[in-house]
């Protein structure tokens, strides 16, 4: 899927006094293109499995927003009951965020997990992993930073497409930050000089074309093509990060590493 033009702005805030970093979007341009994207691609989940993906979007995308340009984030979040993972990625260098549901084929681990891998060009990748308790994909989050990166967050919904997050930075008042509520947040430009860092553009984009499709399955078609096809002249294969659905036929894929 190309990028639209709905892209979306996230602001991120200096809170003076609390040495506390706010980041805040409206993800109704996102929710709108991550429901066209769902609709063209004929995906349909229950509410609340969307409602987690929707979630997943919006924490991940203000986590972005709030670390360097060239870093890429990647979470996983594993539901043990229902057996659920939650998929999804914000590449900062692109301004590009995506991300999936699977249903199927999902490993037991016998509690629910929160998996995130940070990269960026010219660094080795880093994955932290750590379990959680109940169904809330923000909780999780919170669960995660503040337990793994030793950097509490707190995130709110200001309203039902508009939410906040709130970052601990160096110094930060750590009581303060645990106290927040929802009552708080709504005056939080009132009661604290907020001072604009940086307003970064994001939009709901995977870039699996069938470009790349045709380079992801190429080594196994020169390894072995019977057992990539069989009898078969075409297959299909689903994108994991936006669970997009690709046909791919012999004669494209033979093509394609013909001109490579």
């Amino acid at each position: 899927m190309e990028p639209t033009d709905s892209a979306f702005e996230v602001r991120t805030y200096f809170v003076r006094g609390k040495n506390a970093l706010v980041a805040r979007a409206d993800f109704g341009a996102l929710y709108a293109d991550l429901c066209l994207h769902e609709m063209d691609c004929g995906i349909r989940h229950p509410e609340s499995q969307e409602q987690w993906l929707r979630d997943a979007l919006a924490g991940i995308t203000l986590h972005a927003a709030s670390i360097p340009l060239q870093e890429t984030l990647a979470w996983t979040v594993h539901f043990e009951e229902p057996a659920v993972n939650v998929f999804v990625t914000a590449v900062n260098p692109s301004g590009s965020v995506t991300g999936s549901v699977h249903t199927e084929e999902v490993r037991s681990s016998g509690k629910n997990l929160f998996y995130a891998q940070t990269a960026a060009a010219g660094k080795e990748a880093r994955l932290s992993v750590v379990d959680f308790e109940g169904l809330d994909v923000l909780s999780a989050a919170e669960a995660y930073y503040g337990r793994s990166e030793q950097r509490p967050i707190r995130i709110f919904r200001y309203a039902v497409e508009d939410l906040v997050m709130v970052s601990a930075q160096p110094d930060c008042d750590l009581d303060w930050l645990a106290s927040l509520n929802q009552e708080s947040i709504l005056t939080l430009d009132k009661d604290f000089e907020l001072s604009l860092l940086e307003q970064r553009t994001y939009r709901f984009a995977c870039g699996c074309g069938q470009g790349r499709m045709l380079d992801l399955l190429a080594p196994s078609m020169r390894a072995d093509p019977d057992a990539l096809f069989g009898d078969q002249e075409s297959l299909r294969m689903r994108c994991p990060r936006c669970g997009a659905r690709h046909a791919i036929t012999r004669e494209a894929l033979e093509a394609h590493i013909a001109a490579s």
